[in-house]
């Protein structure tokens, strides 16, 4: 247990520091293999074996999808319509924009593409509404994070993947945390505003109803396309039609044909640039799957899963005591590691002491999709945050303590809830996929 203990500091003390996350798995997956396995050829097979998936081929689409979503014109068009929905309400324009980033992660799947799509596009109309440039900031890097509650959920389709659950029932099970933290969201957002005394929405001068359905419907024809894109990605998955990666697949050619075609704002050289991004990105996540499926194998062969559920039943066998120490351990994951690599990690590690403690699969697939959400915030490493931060070009300091309000009264209650209320995340896997 020390060698596992020793492998566990080298891989979380390696991303700390700030070594990129694929050598960090790197590391603790050649630190394993050194001690217990000299002959590292089945290990390379058990790399490779593990990325032949077709499950795995989702994420460079969906990554894409999220990249041209930008460039063609489909994000912006999401936040108009949702600021003509709730834009003449006190804190109307903050709700829109958290609205927005619900929408975009019904594309997206990630917080990172919600954060930077819908960042660069509100925290400037928030600032010249007279919300603080820091307040925007951290709201907007807050509710980046429900991109990877709202489905299609790239941590979702890895989860689904490690665990070898329908993706779509995992999709399914963070809907309901989702829309409970947008909502949450908005009346917090609705609290604050007025501690703001510049903010200029036209509370005090509505427009006539007429002109306000006039306005909603012009929004609503002008994003009509764009609206159509969530539909048709999640339509496909829920109606049967299209399995997660094939509706990947449709959602990058609907977002080119609406980008060259319908918007004319996707031009070739921005078309091959966001596809060089995606690249990228799908690389470094592909390396760090082949490693983590590597490090993986390694801990269950060395019974590590199962050493960690014994050293918590033996701490309490009350499992709600041990729901609570899952859930501040996640945590501590999250705020150490990003979202997917914060998946890969625990998800196999804790799932034999959820099946043992009477914790259904899809409904931890919810707790820890909460849970690694709200670490993608939280300091001492928040990614989502801090990339939030550069985007609204504000310093820690002005947009720390706005983020801190959303996480103690927006995310903590829904991580409860959603922890000790099973039927939350279980509701809609049941109603629409039959799971047990």
């Amino acid at each position: 247990m020390n060698y596992i203990a020793i492998d566990l500091i080298i891989l979380i003390s390696s991303i700390v520091v700030g070594i990129p996350v694929p050598f960090c798995f790197m590391m603790a997956a050649l630190y394993m293999g050194i001690i217990f396995f000299p002959d590292f050829s089945f290990l390379m097979t058990i790399g490779f074996r593990g990325l032949n998936s077709l499950t795995i081929l989702s994420i460079p689409f969906f990554i894409i999808a999220g990249a041209l979503m930008s460039s063609a014109g489909i994000a912006e068009r999401l936040t108009n319509f949702a600021n003509s929905m709730l834009g003449r309400v006190r804190g109307g324009m903050g709700a829109a924009s958290i609205v927005a980033c619900a929408i975009f992660g019904s594309i997206s799947g990630t917080a990172s593409s919600a954060v930077a799509c819908i960042g660069s596009i509100m925290i400037p109309r928030l600032t010249a509404m007279g919300y603080p440039r820091g307040y925007a900031t951290g709201m907007i890097s807050c509710a980046a994070v429900l991109g990877q509650l709202i489905p299609p959920s790239v941590p979702m389709i890895l989860y689904g993947w490690v665990t070898q659950q329908s993706v779509a029932a995992c999709f399914l099970s963070t809907v309901v945390p989702g829309i409970l933290t947008t909502t949450l969201f908005v009346i917090i957002n609705y609290v604050m505003c007025g501690k703001f005394p510049k903010v200029r929405e036209r509370v005090e001068s509505p427009l006539p109803r007429r002109e306000r359905n006039r306005l909603i419907a012009s929004s609503a024809k002008k994003g009509f396309w764009s609206l159509l894109m969530p539909v048709i990605i999640l339509g496909g998955i829920y109606g049967g039609v299209t399995t997660p990666t094939e509706a990947a697949a449709v959602a990058v050619l609907y977002a080119i044909i609406i980008g060259f075609f319908v918007h004319k704002e996707l031009k070739p050289g921005i078309f091959f640039r966001s596809l060089r991004s995606a690249a990228v990105t799908s690389g470094v996540i592909v390396l760090m799957l082949f490693f983590v499926t590597i490090l993986g194998r390694l801990y269950t062969m060395q019974q590590v899963p199962m050493k960690i559920a014994k050293f918590l039943l033996s701490t309490s066998d009350n499992k709600y005591v041990i729901l609570l120490m899952v859930n501040v351990f996640l945590i501590i994951i999250g705020m150490l590691m990003d979202d997917l690599s914060g998946t890969m990690l625990a998800a196999p590690l804790l799932m034999p002491l959820m099946l043992q403690i009477g914790v259904h699969p899809i409904h931890f697939a919810a707790i820890l999709g909460t849970n690694l959400g709200l670490g993608n915030v939280t300091p001492p490493t928040a990614p989502i945050l801090y990339l939030g931060g550069r985007v609204g070009g504000v310093q820690i300091d002005e947009y720390l303590k706005p983020a801190l309000i959303f996480i103690v009264f927006g995310f903590l209650p829904i991580i409860l809830i959603t922890t000790y209320v099973p039927n939350l995340s279980l509701f809609l896997p049941r109603l629409i996929m039959g799971i047990k």
